[in-house]
């Protein structure tokens, strides 16, 4: 186990008492709204909630949280959390669903100045269709954590959901390189 995440686990009041939610904005943009709005819920909730903040200038006061680690480390948190709320970010989302895990997605918005594009939005959309839980209103950010449905059918890279947002995302990174 990595020393950061040895550290969250030690200094963690709460590990092994109740579940765990992981946040992850992943690698490559600073996601304010999400990382702020799941700091002011997570006194709220009863699961332990440990954030990935990336390069986010917020820095969470309700919880635990690292702005990057390596894969093999980040993992662990995948793999142990009840619940992985992320962007709809391809790598968060495949990586959860590696690990079976239940999602609540937060796209990125143009609207908000988050990314360039509302290809998030587009990919949210996909996995909606799928039973995915996703919040386009961050005030509902708590209701669809607590909703989540976790009795979903298990995913993994090598079955059909996977498969099929694996094609969508490479046909939509095709056509954003034509533009």
């Amino acid at each position: 186990m990595g020393a950061i995440i040895e550290k969250i686990w030690q200094e963690s009041t709460v590990l092994g008492e109740c579940d765990l939610i992981f946040v992850t904005v992943g690698g490559m943009r600073a996601f304010e709204r999400l990382v702020r709005e799941m700091d002011r819920i997570a006194d709220e909730l009863d699961e332990q909630v440990v954030m990935q903040i990336g390069s986010t200038d917020y820095e969470p006061k309700n919880c635990d949280y690292f702005r990057f680690m390596p894969r093999n480390d980040i993992e662990e948190f995948y793999a142990g959390a009840k619940v992985v709320v992320c962007h709809a970010g391809s790598g968060s989302i495949l990586t959860a669903l590696e690990h079976n895990k239940p999602l609540v997605l937060v796209p990125r918005m143009k609207r908000h100045g988050e990314v360039f594009d509302d290809h998030q939005l587009e990919i949210a959309r996909e996995m909606e269709a799928q039973g995915v839980a996703v919040v386009y209103d961050i005030s509902k950010l708590e209701s669809a954590i607590r909703n989540v449905n976790t009795s979903l059918p298990k995913f993994s890279a090598g079955r059909n959901l996977a498969g099929r947002l694996k094609k969508y995302l490479d046909q939509l990174d095709r056509s954003l390189k034509r533009v």
